[in-house]
């Protein structure tokens, strides 16, 4: 199958520091052209790739200095990738609702992975227009604002499953890693590790756009003995940062779209403390890889009944469920949906072709 992916340019392909969306496309890039697809990839020029690489701009958008309006170099990239439509079985975005116009104009089948929230009142009247738009939602939870427009599928993220691997946990402390912002609570985990007298590192960054906060807000809570702020990591200090952690705490305040950190977590093994918001009860088995907690009682609870969990379990319920196999193929049945829709909506015992030979790729005429 000849397939397009459409990444965002704020990041390279993988990031080189904090970055979700980027990975993500990363990951199910390499996976696809492992699987045997021939895979476009438009995305920054410093991106990292096994499939061929088309550069948007020169590097990462965050990096460069001399970048002023990032939508100018997105609306561009869109352009590119419709000028070369007929080369690909399939387009896959994941830019949000930027290619929509165009992509009801050529007739080679588009696809839009959404990976963001749902719950803006500006977006309503947006997918009421282009309600026929394919879409991919990265959990059920995240469809609930906008049921009515056309979800192809759910497709859980996955990761490979050698990135990141099991630990013991040893370092004796507690972790919250990602980005500062009001809604992912960072100063509720400062609260819930106090609370508990146990240190707490913090991996996170801090957007320009949440400076003021960070400054007005946490920067006050960081003078406390047991709160280390180390800042923003990259993805080869994952390993030791999460699986040296007793467990992760994810306190959000919103309707988590996934919480890419928490498949990395019981990929460590960590367990993870979290609040029920959004996707987060799709993710995490309660009592299993991790505990779900109402307010910040509960969570300073949990953090006395981490000793009641397995992490073996943790990483097993990470094997079973979110490895970038899983998620590649989860893809490759949405894409022929809407390649091959007769067939795939047919079943066997009517002579279709079956999932497994419908993810079988099929020969490159390029």
């Amino acid at each position: 199958m000849r397939i397009a992916q459409v990444a965002p340019l704020y990041e390279s392909v993988p990031p080189r520091l904090y970055g979700g969306t980027e990975r993500v496309v990363s990951w199910l890039t390499e996976k696809l052209v492992s699987l045997g697809h021939d895979v476009t990839l438009f995305a920054s020029g410093d991106s990292v790739t096994n499939a061929r690489l088309v550069p948007v701009c020169k590097q990462a958008l965050r990096l460069d200095a001399q970048c002023i309006d990032p939508s100018a170099h997105h609306t561009l990239m869109v352009e590119q990738v419709f000028n070369r439509a007929e080369q690909f079985d399939l387009i896959h975005f994941h830019i949000d609702y930027l290619p929509f116009s165009l992509s009801r104009r050529v007739q080679v089948p588009c696809i839009t992975t959404l990976h963001g929230r749902q719950d803006l009142p500006d977006l309503v009247p947006l997918y009421r227009e282009f309600s026929e738009v394919p879409l991919i939602s990265i959990s059920d939870a995240q469809r609930q604002p906008l049921p009515w427009v056309n979800w192809v599928g759910t497709v859980h993220h996955g990761l490979p499953a050698d990135s990141l691997l099991q630990k013991k946990g040893k370092g004796g402390y507690l972790a919250f890693l990602g980005r500062v912002s009001p809604e992912k609570g960072v100063d509720r985990a400062i609260e819930i590790a106090i609370r508990s007298g146990m240190k707490l590192k913090i991996a996170a960054k801090v957007d320009r756009g949440d400076r003021e906060y960070f400054e007005r807000k946490i920067k006050p809570l960081l003078n406390h003995p047991l709160v280390e702020f180390i800042g923003e990591i990259g993805a080869s200090e994952k390993q030791e940062f999460l699986g040296n952690a007793a467990a992760l705490l994810f306190p959000i305040q919103w309707p988590e779209p996934f919480g890419l950190v928490m498949i990395e977590s019981m990929a460590c093994g960590t367990p993870v403390i979290a609040h029920p918001f959004g996707s987060v009860p799709e993710i995490i088995p309660d009592g299993v890889a991790g505990f779900l907690v109402r307010d910040l009682d509960e969570a300073v609870e949990a953090v006395k009944r981490l000793g009641d969990l397995d992490r073996r379990e943790c990483r097993r319920h990470f094997e079973l469920n979110f490895t970038d196999e899983r998620m590649a193929r989860d893809y490759v049945k949405a894409y022929n949906r809407l390649i091959r829709p007769k067939s795939a909506s047919m079943t066997v015992e009517e002579g279709a072709l079956n999932w497994m030979e419908l993810e079988s790729p099929t020969p490159s005429t390029t």
